[in-house]
């Protein structure tokens, strides 16, 4: 029999351990408990009552996430201390608020726009208040929530003068998720779209994934898959998209549908699908009209065109104009748009697949409606670990062109490799098309100050499953946060972003923050080295893009094999794309195409995507090609040692659940980091015929055990 002591100590044990456990359901917006009491008392005393001004659901839903903040992150004392102050917490938009209020906040509604907020602290009449405000209600809640993420990183609160406004306008989560609830390229289970019971069955998940997204920004969400199904038109899903859309508009986003092409002959009777065909063009009227009866706020269609066998206009011998135009004119009345995405090739060109989209499109800048924006993956040829800005950004200045992001990984590692992606994004931003000159960056272009461009969007391919903690992995929330926090703000620093995540969803302790910030922030230029050193890239593994595949050479088509983009041979590797190869630097401007073509002025990191390089080439540090891919390859895996060694340090800082998955995921991306560098050194060798140097840890595995290796379940295939 259990001693009264003995009990007490056992539910002491098992209390504690359900305390610290920890799901990471909640996300970034976790609101915990403020340790310190000073702190406490100091946003206690600031803050004061809650008083909405307006009662719409938006600004209700406001006033229910301050008070779910504010309890959790003040505790009982928020309700006590509110009694008797003579300080306020004002919130609502410029319509609803008093004319005092008003006059303090002078000229600032000039200076955001309609989802812009205004946080002002401001004193008359003896109280002190804080006012959240906008335009519209919607603009409000950005304010609740940017209020609150102060709060969850400890910011001071007093004398705030916040003016803020997102610098894009289209804000968008692509979901590549299938009607049976597969994800295309996901890893964190099944779709959280439950279609088959909906409409009727809401899961609460819905709510709390509008919260995420409004959180940090997004105003859309496309549902569906790009290689999309015509069902998804049809009156019995439709309905279910209604129902989603009527969760998702008080917080401010709206729902948007892939459109299959082909849609007017597989659920309309049609004989074509011609875009010149006056029963085509009748036939998609009708259906935006039926959209637009059931979701008045609907925001419009993403279309993948003539692209990996989606069909097109080019079926028709029509061109993207003749398509894009004619999805336009349905959707104008209503104030929708069409995205209409650039990835496109085939295998008739036998150039370069980089130039493929730059080929199709630029020739007809200027040519598509005011409502049609081109989607442009970040890089030319396919989310790699990294890619030299897309040629499309900076030459089309009389279109609008919308930055495609991948959140899901499909080409790093899946959701098992820690990589935080805004490093990446933040690359690709920052990259100067010199359309303009010096300065004028990808960032300028798709945000419109570039060419004054109105339509302005950034999209991004959801890393988002039904996985208990979303993504699959704990730290991989970071690049949806991200993601967000860039899409409203292309400017952030990937190290800001990285600081802001952490306080929110782990702790603000600084003996916490600053390795792992730094962890964060070295993770992708690790998995970079451990998978793609020096410019190369698509070596990845057939098919599912799960682990090294350089060998690949026998796919149908040229460019869906490893081989054609390293051209490995006795020579040296790499794919010449400078004049004397396809000239694919040509579609650059002058000053990025001449230090792409130059040897001595290229950087090494995108040395092998322009040059095919002998194997004996000097490197800027002095070693051969071959020695310096092969330091490269061994320095990815000792950062990802580094990386265990870091986060062990980290249990007495992390729940025990979090810190578990997250210790063995590593464990994983280390065993796969090996794999990498053993499976393409050994097949690499071949070529050039060079020993490895001697501080790479040499291969236990032959070539011929890589080559064998099969993964026909691989998930998100």
């Amino acid at each position: 029999m259990l001693k009264k002591n003995h009990f007490i100590l056992l539910f002491s044990i098992v209390f504690c351990n359900y305390i610290f456990a920890n799901d990471g359901y909640k996300l970034w917006l976790e609101y915990s408990y403020i340790k310190s009491e000073s702190l406490r008392k100091d946003y206690l005393k600031t803050i004061g009552k809650l008083v909405p001004s307006g009662h719409s659901e938006t600004i209700n839903i406001g006033l229910e996430e301050l008070k779910r903040g504010f309890g959790s992150m003040l505790g009982s004392e928020f309700l006590s201390s509110n009694k008797n102050t003579k300080n306020t917490l004002v919130f609502g938009s410029k319509a609803n608020l008093d004319k005092d209020v008003l006059i303090q906040l002078g000229n600032a509604f000039n200076e955001i726009n309609e989802e812009g907020f205004i946080i002002k602290s401001v004193a008359f009449k003896g109280k002190n208040h804080i006012i959240i405000t906008g335009k519209t209600d919607v603009g409000v809640l950005y304010g609740v929530y940017n209020f609150l993420r102060l709060l969850q990183t400890n910011q001071s609160i007093e004398k705030l003068h916040i003016i803020d406004s997102p610098k894009i306008n289209l804000r968008v989560l692509n979901h590549w998720d299938n009607l049976d609830r597969t994800v295309e390229r996901g890893y964190a289970g099944f779709s959280i779209w439950d279609w088959h019971r909906l409409p009727d069955y809401l899961d609460p998940r819905y709510t709390d994934y509008a919260r995420a997204n409004a959180s940090i920004g997004l105003n859309g969400t496309v549902l569906n898959n790009v290689n999309a199904n015509a069902i998804i038109l049809t009156p019995q899903y439709l309905e279910k998209v209604e129902a989603l859309a009527n969760i998702f508009r008080p917080y401010g986003i709206k729902v948007y549908l892939t459109a299959r092409f082909s849609a007017p002959i597989e659920i309309g009777g049609l004989e074509t699908a011609d875009p010149l065909d006056y029963n085509v063009i009748n036939w998609w009227k009708e259906k935006t009209k039926e959209i637009y009866q059931r979701i008045p706020d609907f925001g419009g269609f993403l279309v993948k065109a003539n692209s990996e066998g989606q069909p097109g206009p080019q079926n028709y011998d029509r061109n993207h104009v003749d398509g894009a135009n004619m999805l336009a004119n349905a959707l104008e009345p209503f104030g929708g748009i069409v995205m209409w995405r650039a990835f496109v090739y085939s295998e008739h060109d036998a150039s370069d697949r980089a130039k493929q989209a730059y080929t199709e499109f630029v020739p007809y800048d200027g040519q598509f409606k005011d409502n049609v924006i081109i989607q442009v993956k970040n890089g030319a040829i396919d989310f790699q670990p990294r890619e030299p800005f897309h040629p499309m950004f900076g030459a089309m200045p009389k279109t609008p062109l919308m930055m495609e992001f991948q959140i899901t990984q499909e080409y790093l590692g899946f959701s098992t490799h820690s990589i935080f992606l805004p490093k990446l994004y933040e690359e690709t931003l920052h990259a100067d098309t010199y359309r303009k000159g010096k300065g004028s960056t990808v960032a300028k272009d798709i945000d419109g100050s570039l060419d004054g461009k109105r339509l302005t969007g950034i999209a991004g391919v959801s890393n988002i499953g039904n996985d208990i903690n979303w993504t699959g992995n704990s730290l991989l929330q970071a690049n949806w946060y991200g993601f967000g926090r860039l899409a409203w703000n292309p400017y952030l620093s990937a190290e800001t972003i990285a600081d802001e995540w952490l306080k929110q969803t782990f702790s603000n302790n600084e003996t916490f923050i600053k390795p792992i910030k730094q962890m964060m922030l070295d993770s992708r230029e690790a998995v970079v080295n451990y998978m793609t050193p020096l410019g190369l890239h698509h070596i990845m593994d057939t098919g599912h893009h799960y682990g090294p595949g350089p060998w690949v050479s026998n796919l149908s088509r040229p460019e869906w094999n490893p081989v054609y983009y390293h051209k490995a041979d006795s020579l040296g590797i790499g794919f010449d794309r400078t004049p004397t190869g396809s000239n694919a630097t040509a579609q650059y401007a002058p000053e990025v195409a001449n230090v792409f073509n130059d040897l001595k002025s290229i950087p090494e990191q995108d040395l092998l995507w322009f040059h095919h390089v002998p194997w004996d080439y000097k490197l800027k540090n002095g070693k051969t090609l071959w020695n310096g891919m092969a330091l490269k390859y061994q320095e990815g895996v000792d950062q990802v040692a580094s990386m265990i060694k870091t986060w062990d340090k980290m249990e007495n800082y992390v729940d025990v659940e979090r810190f578990n998955n997250i210790k063995m995921l590593l464990n994983i991306q280390y065993k796969e980091a090996k794999w990498w560098r053993d499976a393409c050194l050994l097949y690499f060798q071949q070529f050039s015929g060079m020993p490895l140097p001697e501080d790479v840890e040499k291969p236990t595995q032959t070539l011929d055990y890589f080559q064998s290796l099969k993964f026909p379940f691989a998930p998100g295939n």
